[in-house]
């Protein structure tokens, strides 16, 4: 796992790098959602291919930007799922953006996490990775330093509601409009990592991703995204289901396959499957 956890610190390196230049210009290009990539989407994708190709114990890799997975070696036992740069296109507002790993063991799966990470590019670049505890780390003089384990409180402030609300479910309307009621604050940027983050580093609260008219299953993908911030969030003593079923559960026919998810501490979870038992 080491050689895996290093090869992620030279890629965020790599990418931090990348952000900081100037062209962030659109391809000709489509990713596998069929939206058109910046030609970052294309770089950041090639730099982690790039090192993680040096990487012996990797038997397969998966990116969010490319219809198939990548072999590398056949009897290596790690398969990485990530996604180079969620939010890109917040980059030319200068936002913060990050890139999402998920470590599987023999084959992709919720059922073979054996790690998840995600790197925040912000005014600071942070690295969260948990494998039996969740891991805040630093970049310092490049190089990444230790900075606390963390851990949910049971009770959030921060409602990080996603999906275009004319396309919610009433009762799901009615469940986010409960928690500002209650005093929660909003905080939604576009971007999963940085919203996710935040939640997990000021101690709790409820990211959601629904199932809308326009995605009924949902917008974001199981083993790029779904599923490294639900194993994050559980090893860091919250909560992520898909209104009803814990996400850790769920299987996953196809690499590009999506979830409805959510992800908070205790509190907003228990609300949140309450309010989806009754209205399922």
């Amino acid at each position: 796992m080491r050689d895996v956890f290093d090869a992620i610190q030279r890629t965020a390196i790599r990418i931090k790098d990348a952000i900081d230049v100037k062209d962030i210009g659109y391809s000709q290009l489509e990713n596998s959602s069929g939206e058109t990539q910046l030609q970052l989407d294309i770089q950041c994708d090639m730099i982690i291919e790039e090192e993680f190709s040096r990487v012996t114990s990797i038997n397969t890799i998966a990116s969010e930007e490319k219809e198939h997975e990548e072999v590398f070696r056949k009897d290596a036992k790690y398969f990485i799922a990530y996604d180079p740069l969620d939010g890109s296109s917040l980059v030319d507002v200068n936002l913060s953006v990050g890139s999402i790993f998920g470590i599987y063991e023999n084959n992709f799966g919720a059922e073979n996490m054996v790690a998840a990470c995600y790197v925040v590019y912000g005014p600071r670049v942070e690295m969260v990775f948990a494998e039996n505890k969740t891991k805040l780390y630093l970049l310092q003089a490049g190089e990444f330093e230790f900075v606390k384990e963390i851990r949910l409180n049971e009770k959030g402030k921060i409602n990080a509601p996603g999906g275009t609300q004319q396309n919610w479910a009433p009762y799901h309307k009615e469940m986010v409009d409960s928690f500002f009621a209650e005093g929660y604050r909003l905080r939604y940027s576009g971007g999963m990592v940085p919203d996710l983050h935040q939640i997990l580093l000021k101690g709790g609260g409820l990211f959601s991703y629904p199932g809308t008219s326009d995605k009924p299953e949902g917008k974001l993908r199981r083993l790029f995204e779904v599923f490294p911030f639900a194993f994050i969030y559980e090893k860091s003593g919250g909560g992520a289901v898909d209104g009803t079923k814990d996400l850790m559960t769920l299987g996953c026919a196809h690499i590009h396959d999506t979830a409805i998810c959510f992800f908070g501490s205790n509190y907003e979870i228990a609300r949140v499957k309450e309010v989806y038992a009754r209205n399922s």
